[in-house]
């Protein structure tokens, strides 16, 4: 087997960084109302891995999909892209 390549990977912000080497990210995204043509914010909150607990509330990061590392989390923090 070979390592896969493709993974996804989402920027957001930091909304929580009270567990254990665990981080609360929300993604925004805006989609478009399909009969009144309205665009609306949508956001969805991903529990991400930080090894080193280095995000802050408020940080923007990139993070990338990975095995499921408990029930809630399958994402990992790649880097830090503002503070």
């Amino acid at each position: 087997m070979e390592p896969q390549k493709n993974k996804k990977s989402l920027t957001g912000t930091v909304i929580s960084n009270n567990m254990e080497k665990t981080i609360v990210v929300t993604i925004e995204r805006i989609v478009k109302h399909s009969v009144y043509g309205k665009y609306i914010r949508r956001t969805s909150k991903c529990y991400a891995h930080d090894p080193q607990n280095k995000c802050q509330v408020g940080d923007v990061v990139r993070i990338e999909e990975s095995r499921p590392l408990s029930r809630k989390k399958r994402w990992q923090l790649v880097e830090v892209l503002d503070r």
